[in-house]
């Protein structure tokens, strides 16, 4: 488990790194509305393709969490987190046997219009402390953090968690997704691990 703080431990702000307000007007036109039409849409390897709207992830049952993000640039702030646990979600679904992956599709492109990907295995998939959260602080989720879902997988670095999660797509391998090693930065060379 990654270390949990206490309220007195929260950073007086939570920065927002990369990017901050995705330039796409999909993701656009559903912020104008509060994302009361976003969907997160759940297929792949699984057996009961899904998607659910922002409300209906908030009826799943939660987990709040006070963690660290440990910044590859070098900066850590500490924040409040509340959703659903991933793992609690994908039950939902029933992956198959093969599926190996989460992969999380983003709405944030790049100045190339290559959209921000990112992966983990099933051992972080199901770990008590990996959620997609749809609050911080006790507010939703501010767009320059992510709204209206961000990936918290608290025991790696923050260029894991991925922001503006619009799709997760089970997989038993990255070979036929962008560049292949399972990630937008791992593609240009970090590392698909990122353990702190």
């Amino acid at each position: 488990m990654a270390k949990e703080y206490t309220e007195a431990d929260l950073s007086p702000v939570f920065p927002s790194n990369g990017t901050r307000d995705p330039n796409d007007p999909d993701y656009q036109a559903l912020a104008q509305k509060n994302f009361a039409d976003w969907r997160l849409e759940i297929r792949g390897l699984v057996k009961s393709p899904a998607s659910f709207s922002l409300s209906q992830l908030r009826q799943f049952p939660s987990r709040t969490q006070i963690t660290r993000h440990d910044c590859v640039e070098g900066w850590s702030a500490i924040g409040k987190w509340k959703g659903v646990p991933l793992g609690e979600l994908l039950t939902r679904v029933q992956p198959f046997p093969s599926a190996r992956y989460a992969v999380f599709h983003c709405a944030d492109p790049d100045d190339e219009d290559q959209y921000y990907y990112e992966s983990i295995d099933f051992e972080d998939v199901y770990h008590p402390q990996t959620i997609l959260a749809y609050e911080l602080n006790n507010q939703p989720l501010p767009i320059a953090n992510g709204a209206p879902l961000r990936l918290r997988v608290e025991r790696q670095l923050g260029y894991k968690m991925a922001k503006y999660v619009m799709r997760i797509e089970l997989v038993d391998s990255f070979d036929s997704i962008a560049g292949g090693r399972g990630g937008y930065w791992e593609d240009q060379g970090y590392e698909w691990y990122a353990g702190i």
